[in-house]
């Protein structure tokens, strides 16, 4: 064999490796960036059975604390600007402000022993409080995915990928300040 011909068979090796290096890195890519999209579908359902849950939990206060109409107003208002969010940025915002809101919500009903033994708000406070567990959960499997992502994404070699194909950092699914970290307290 000619020394040109083995110098062909090398370099071919080597382009066919980065080849095979730069598909496969791809591919990582696109099966994270599903993941993370699966993981959002999942979490925006959480978010949507809560809002669900809202009006008939504003209704069953209404009739008890009828005078507290500035809460329930702020609650039903938070509410609708969660549901109009479209930007994932914006839809964060509004989640934490909606959390902040059912909490006042919850602790206005403190004051209204009648309301705490209503069998109707004792069962919508149980249904809240396994859909704050669920979104609890989605948002941890929501963020993992995307940690994974933006660690790829910074990493040699996996950057060059990322780079060539324009791919940016996803964000986090996160509380704005500390306030909106705790969970809304539903136990009385």
């Amino acid at each position: 064999m000619s020394g040109g011909f083995i110098f062909c068979l090398v370099a071919a090796v080597i382009v066919i490796l980065i080849v095979v290096f730069f598909i496969g890195t791809f591919n990582g890519f696109v099966k994270l960036r599903n993941s993370i999209d699966e993981a959002y579908s999942t979490m925006d359902a959480y978010l949507e059975k809560r809002h669900d849950l809202i009006p008939n939990l504003v209704e069953t206060v209404k009739g008890y604390a009828a005078h507290e109409s500035g809460t329930l107003q702020k609650v039903t208002d938070a509410r609708q600007t969660a549901i109009d969010s479209s930007s994932q940025q914006d839809k964060a915002a509004a989640e934490n402000q909606l959390t902040n809101t059912l909490k006042s919500l919850f602790a206005v009903s403190e004051n209204y022993p009648d309301l705490k033994a209503n069998t109707n708000f004792l069962d919508l406070q149980k249904q809240l409080q396994k859909v704050e567990e669920d979104i609890l959960n989605s948002r941890k499997y929501y963020n993992g995915y995307v940690k994974r992502y933006n660690t790829k994404l910074e990493q040699f070699p996996s950057s060059i990928v990322a780079h060539v194909n324009k791919l940016t950092r996803r964000e986090m699914f996160a509380a704005e300040n500390a306030a909106d970290r705790e969970n809304v307290k539903v136990e009385f």
